[in-house]
C-alpha cells in the first residue's frame, strides 16, 4: 500500500456540456511534503486543488479518473461522506477579507471551525485559538480574537487564516496563492511562517501559484501546468537546474531574477498564451 497522503490519477473535470478544463493529471504528494502547482492564469491550478477539497464550481464535474487522500477515493463519495473523509483536509484561500465573514468576529469563526473538526468545547477551542495565533505570531491573541476582520491589516487577517487551518491538525492543506494580496515584504513572512507549521506539524501542503520564486522558496517538488495538462513534474531542484520543457523555459525566461538585473525579460509567446 501506498504511503502517500494524496495520489491524484488520470484527473480530468470539464464543464456540463463545455470544454474540458483538467486533462488526465496526476501526482503524488508524501507526508510531510510540499508540492507546488505552478503556471500561467488559467493553467488549472486552483482547480486542481478545489477537485482535491470537493469544491467545484456547479457547472464543473469530474469527468474521469481519480484522487486518493489517505488511501481512500474521494471521486464518487456521496457529499455526507466527502464530508467525513475531508475531515482531515483544510484550505488557505488566496484573499483572506472575503474568506472570512465581515459580520462576525474572528473567535467565532476560529473556534466554530475547530468545535465541529475536533469536536472541542467552546473553552477548549478558545484556548487552542489563542495558541495557535500565538503560534502564527500575532501579538495579543485576545485582542484579535475580539475584532472583525475589517479591523485588521491584510497580513494579520491571513495569519488568522493559516492558524485556523493548522489548529484542525489537517493531514493535507491546500494553500491556494495564499500571497497574492498581500505586499512583498509581508509575502516573505507569510511564507516562512507556513513552512514553519509545516514542518512542526508535519502537514502535507498542496501549494499553488502563479510565482516561481515562490516554488523555490517552500516546494520540495513542482507541477507546471498549462491549459490543464501537466508539461513537466520534477524536484525543485531539477527544475530550476535543468528545465526540460518549452513552456517551462519560457516561465523561467519571463521571471526577473535579482541575480541578473541586467537579463532581459522575455514575454511567454503567443502559443503559450
Amino acid at each position: 500500500m501506498s504511503d502517500d497522503v494524496l495520489a491524484i490519477e488520470n484527473l480530468s473535470a470539464a464543464i456540463r456540456n463545455g470544454p474540458t478544463l483538467l486533462h488526465e493529471i496526476s501526482l503524488r504528494l508524501a507526508a510531510g511534503e510540499v508540492h507546488g502547482l505552478v503556471g500561467t492564469s488559467g493553467a488549472g491550478k486552483s482547480m486542481i486543488g478545489r477537485c482535491v477539497l470537493g469544491i467545484l464550481p456547479a457547472p464543473v464535474r469530474v469527468t474521469a479518473g481519480g484522487i486518493r487522500f489517505l488511501g481512500k477515493q474521494l471521486v464518487g463519495l456521496s457529499e455526507r461522506d466527502r464530508r467525513a473523509a475531508g475531515a482531515s483536509l483544510a484550505l488557505i484561500p488566496q484573499d483572506p477579507l472575503s474568506a472570512l465573514n465581515p459580520s462576525r468576529r474572528i473567535v467565532s469563526q476560529m473556534t466554530d471551525v475547530m468545535r465541529l473538526r475536533l469536536h472541542l468545547s467552546h473553552a477548549e477551542a478558545y484556548a487552542r485559538a489563542l495558541a495557535m495565533l500565538d503560534e502564527v505570531h500575532i501579538r495579543g491573541p485576545q485582542d484579535v480574537l475580539r475584532r472583525y476582520p475589517h479591523e485588521l491589516s491584510g497580513g494579520m487577517r491571513q495569519r488568522v487564516l493559516i492558524a485556523t487551518a493548522f489548529a484542525c491538525e489537517p493531514r493535507l492543506i491546500v494553500a491556494d496563492e495564499p500571497t497574492t494580496a498581500l505586499d512583498v515584504t509581508v509575502q516573505k513572512q507569510i511564507l516562512r511562517l507556513i513552512r514553519e507549521l509545516q514542518r512542526k506539524h508535519g502537514t502535507s501542503v498542496l501549494f499553488v501559484t502563479h510565482d516561481l520564486g515562490v516554488v523555490a522558496k517552500i516546494c520540495n517538488s513542482v507541477t507546471v501546468l498549462n491549459a490543464g495538462r501537466i508539461v513537466e513534474q520534477a524536484p525543485v531542484a531539477d527544475i530550476f537546474l535543468r528545465p526540460q520543457d518549452a513552456y517551462t523555459q519560457a516561465l523561467f525566461a519571463a521571471t526577473p531574477r535579482y541575480d541578473r538585473p541586467g537579463d532581459t525579460l522575455r514575454p511567454l509567446p503567443a502559443d503559450f498564451a
